[in-house]
Order: structure tokens, then sequence, then C-alpha cells
């Protein structure tokens, strides 16, 4: 028969990563067994551990602790929690083919210019472009190198560094948005009919595991050839914008233009200030149409006085 490992709170948190506080709290709201009682000491078991070490999992990926007890729950009570699990691992994966690669300081600053930036690397790393190696000051973690490389690409170009990590903080908003839609689109119909009950069954939660799996390419196949058509458009009409010669504006080009706050104020006093707007349109398209009729009128002619010799 196997021996059962036996450990003390001290022990267990060690082992499980946790601090001897962590541990007591988890007991209190139910997300950890007792522990077995043995006169006056308690004692955990490899149960313990496992668990410790599931919630820790589970906190990692973006789980809340009242979330993390419905699903331990569904497997205390034998609801199983293998699919679960596996849907987890499965949405917490690599959503790209890229790996992670690493920088010395030294290779950081040849890339751009060879002058030390404080800033420019505090901000890499605050964006998530750059991760520091702990105890290492001289070595960073490149969780995109792609992303890293158009930024050498841009700077090599030209592009001020503040620039860069600008248009990137706008273009991650952005982008953010996209995959925020796509998600809500792909919960509402498709994996909405697996996940109507909290937790969601075994078998319930594999499937989706597996529908995950085959929808993860679609989002970026689906920007990739949007994005490729908008450049296609949009880089078209703007290189013939500024290969245009200058010249006049259009008639119908729209201007914004400000009324003097004394004009407003008198024109207040006269419609009310509720008919502003529409008094101001109004004196406007009669002048546009005041000066069309003038462009279509004919010159006048010079004045000829009889006798006057010329």
């Amino acid at each position: 028969m196997e021996e059962r490992s036996e450990y003390r709170i001290e022990d267990l948190a060690r082992l499980g990563g946790a601090t001897v506080r962590t541990v007591r709290a988890y007991q209190d709201r139910g997300l950890l067994p007792r522990p077995e009682r043995r006169g006056r000491a308690n004692v955990y078991g490899d149960e313990h551990l496992a668990r410790l070490q599931q919630i820790a999992d589970l906190l990692e990926r973006g789980y809340t602790l009242a979330s993390i007890k419905e699903l331990l729950e569904a497997w205390d009570t034998g609801r199983g929690l293998g699919g679960v699990l596996g849907l987890v691992a499965e949405v917490h994966g690599p959503w790209t083919d890229e790996q992670e690669d690493r920088i010395s300081r030294a290779e950081l600053d040849a890339a751009f210019g060879s002058t030390p930036d404080e800033d420019a690397v505090r901000e890499a790393v605050e964006l998530g472009v750059l991760e520091r190696v702990p105890g290492r000051d001289d070595e960073f973690v490149v969780p995109s190198p792609q992303e890293l490389a158009v930024a050498v690409e841009l700077y090599a170009a030209g592009v001020p560094l503040a620039a860069i990590s600008g248009h990137l903080r706008e273009l991650r908003g952005q982008v953010e948005h996209i995959a925020g839609r796509f998600l809500e689109f792909t919960t509402e119909h498709v994996f909405a009919r697996y996940l109507d009950r909290r937790p969601p069954t075994d078998a319930d939660a594999a499937e989706a595991a597996a529908l995950v799996r085959r929808l993860r390419p679609l989002a970026q196949q689906t920007v990739d050839a949007e994005l490729a058509r908008a450049m296609r458009t949009l880089a078209t009409r703007h290189l013939q914008q500024q290969l245009a010669p200058p010249g006049p504006p259009k008639e119908d080009e729209h201007r914004l233009t400000s009324l003097p706050a004394a004009t407003v104020e008198a024109v207040t006093r006269l419609v009310g200030a509720a008919q502003v707007a529409e008094f101001v349109t109004a004196a406007v398209e009669r002048e546009v149409q005041s000066r069309r009729l003038d462009a279509l009128a004919p010159p006048p002619q010079p004045h000829h006085v009889v006798g006057q010799s010329d």
C-alpha cells in the first residue's frame, strides 16, 4: 500500500506556492477541504496540495475565487471537471504560433540607434512589448518578436519612439474592441448552448473546447483579410491625394467658421436662443446664393457720357 504524504500547514503553503494566511483563507471560503485533526495538530495530505495547485492555476488564468468555488463544487459533487479544465486550457492556450524570444540590453540599444533611452524601455515594459527578467537588468523577454521587429523598422524609417508607442496604444484599443466583438458574436451564436449551465457539464465543456480549437484561427484570418482589403483601398486613395496637384478648394467643400460672440448675442436678442441656428443657416444660404448670382451676372459696362471725348 502506497504511503500517504502528510504536511503541516507551513509545508503545504510552501509546496503550493502560497502563504499560511492564504491557505487558511481558502479553508474559510470552502475552497480547500478541512485538514485532519490529530490531537492539537492539523494534518494535510496530497489532496490538499493538488487542490491548492489547482486553485493557483485557475487564478493565473484569470478566474475569480467565486467562479473557482463553483468549479470545485461541481468536481466534488461528481459532475466532473476534466472537460471544464480542458476548456480553460484551450482558451488560455496560445493564440498564435509565434514563440517568445529574449534580447539583451546591448542588442536592444543597438536596434534603436545605440543610444540608451530609459523612458522608452519603461514604456515598452508597460505596454508588454518587453518583460523584465527577474534578477537581470541586462536582459528582457520579448513576447512578440514580430511586434518588436515592426517597432525597429518604423524607428529606422524615421518614426520617433514616442509616436510608435502612441500608435501602439491606439491600435491596441481598436484591436481589443474587435476581439471583444468576435467573442460576443461567437458566444451568442455558438457557445451559449454549451454554457447555459454554471458550471457546464463535463461533456458540454469538452465539446466547447473542441470548438474553440476549430474557431481559434478564424478571428485572425478575418482581420488579416479585411486589413489587406482596407489597406489596398485606402493606400491607393491616400497616394492619389498626395500626388494630386494643388488647386482651389471644391465648391462643395465644407468649412467650419466661428461667429464673433457679439454677432451671436445680437442674433439671440433678435430671434431668441432657440432660433439662432436656423437664422444663421438661412443667412448663410442667402449669402451663398447672392454670390453665385453675382458670379453669373455679366460685369458692368463703363458708363459713357454723351459728348465726352475719349
